[in-house]
């Protein structure tokens, strides 16, 4: 079997790649590997899905993986994943299940876990889940019987407590704020524009009507032509953007100007130090962050550490060093203090509660950093280790690194979720970075061809 997990959780096709089969067998696995066996009661689950048609199907077979396995299930209907991640926490549960594929496309669809207190897997703990799918898929599992078998209880006002818990974090009310936010037709649009009321903001939210096949559909995070509009339309203080599941959060300035995940960290950062709370002055985030982060946080005394893509292994940092902030340039931001995963709608929150607190726009905040050139090209290609390792293309990534010195650099790497290869290049100017990265991508394009 290949690798099942992704950067995030197991993501595919949905009924296709991912099907209610494997959903109920990484369940199990799950369910055997994570929950602790000497309890004196059954273990305990809080699965959670976005507005995916397929989560319907997936939902129940993974209820049922858990349930033949003897847990009882807290089933929390449509809620962001950091919601799912909390109430996991908060009903001391053995194990968290997110059925969603984030800012992918509606015919995917993915399973993410959290472990007990609702934190993200370990690669270790990933990989047994892995070897215990693949071990069982041609035996029979250890099944319960009778009073053994799993038990399923609906949890109702899973959002009232999880909107309770975010407001409850700002430090400055959102009063005299006007936004609008984009529920990307996911799983945000009911907790983000009734969070944001609650704290104070007047909201006008747009893409909030799911109906299963339109989540992430020309909106969202990674489309905010929709956003931009409706903010100069409204004259709206800024616009906030979530992806399908709503762990993510872009923003636009009243002008309609992009604000992406490294400015938001500059500004949280910023702010806790003023407050005191950014411990040792230190913030984390990934290889794909700008060099304008890096240089901006640097200008202010603060230390920038690296980690690999996603959002896990920031997680894994701040964790093993204690620290407050960390995230990564596409909007998933964590403050640990308050979540246990990225959280967009508690991004959202505090990033409007700096602007209340001090009284400037978010263009005048966002511009502590001076974001460099810099330009993604995703590559479909057919093989993802290919299209990244080949000789050609490396050799033609060395090349690009020299030319380009220390005035840019050079990220190539393989989707950990999708069939695609990520090239990134920074330099002094954007064409510059243009012509380096396409002379790149059309050398992995050349080592592995994207399939039909």
């Amino acid at each position: 079997m290949g690798r099942l997990f992704g950067t995030d959780g197991v993501r595919g096709r949905a009924n296709v790649d991912l099907t209610p089969e494997l959903a109920l067998a990484v369940a199990v696995a799950a369910a055997h590997t994570l929950a602790e066996t000497d309890r004196s009661h059954p273990p305990v689950a809080v699965v959670g899905r976005d507005t995916r048609a397929s989560g319907e199907m997936l939902e129940a077979a993974v209820v049922a993986g858990l349930t033949s396995a003897g847990a009882t299930v807290i089933r929390v209907g449509v809620l962001p994943t950091p919601a799912v991640a909390y109430l996991t926490a908060e009903a001391k549960a053995d194990l968290g299940v997110m059925l969603s594929a984030s800012h992918n496309p509606m015919p995917d669809n993915g399973i993410k876990l959290f472990a007990a207190g609702g934190h993200k897997l370990p690669d270790e703990l990933e990989m047994k889940i892995e070897a215990a799918v693949e071990a069982n898929a041609a035996s029979a599992w250890d099944r319960p019987v009778g009073a053994g078998v799993g038990r399923v209880h609906d949890l109702l006002d899973g959002a009232d407590h999880y909107v309770q818990h975010l407001v409850g974090t700002v430090p400055h009310r959102l009063d005299g704020i006007k936004v609008v936010v984009d529920c990307a037709n996911g799983a945000a649009a009911e907790v983000a524009p009734v969070a944001y009321r609650e704290a104070g903001a007047e909201v006008i939210a747009i893409h909030a009507e799911p109906d299963g096949l339109n989540i992430n559909d020309e909106c969202g995070s990674n489309h905010i032509e929709a956003l931009r509009a409706a903010v100069l339309e409204h004259g709206a203080h800024l616009g906030i953007a979530h992806d399908g599941d709503a762990d993510r959060c872009v923003a636009v300035t009243a002008a309609g100007d992009e604000v992406d995940g490294d400015q938001v960290m500059a500004i949280l950062a910023l702010a806790m130090r003023e407050a005191g709370t950014l411990t040792d002055d230190t913030l984390v985030a990934t290889v794909m962050s700008n060099l304008g982060l890096r240089l901006a946080m640097s200008a202010e005394g603060i230390r920038l550490i690296e980690t690999k893509v996603g959002d896990r292994y920031v997680l894994e940092e701040l964790r093993a060093s204690g620290l407050a902030l960390g995230g990564e340039q596409s909007g998933h931001i964590v403050m640990p203090a308050y979540a246990t995963t990225g959280d967009g709608v508690l991004t959202g929150l505090h990033l409007m509660s700096r602007m209340a607190a001090t009284g400037r726009s978010l263009a005048d905040l966002a511009a502590v950093v001076t974001k460099l050139p810099q330009v993604l090209i995703n590559v479909p290609v057919g093989d993802r280790t290919v299209g990244a390792a080949a000789p050609a293309v490396r050799a033609e990534v060395e090349r690009a690194e020299a030319e380009l010195g220390g005035t840019g650099r050079v990220l190539l790497r393989p989707s950990g979720t999708e069939p695609l290869v990520r090239v990134m290049v920074e330099a002094a100017t954007e064409t510059v970075a243009r012509s380096v990265a396409e002379r790149i991508a059309e050398q992995v394009r050349t080592a592995s061809p994207a399939t039909a």
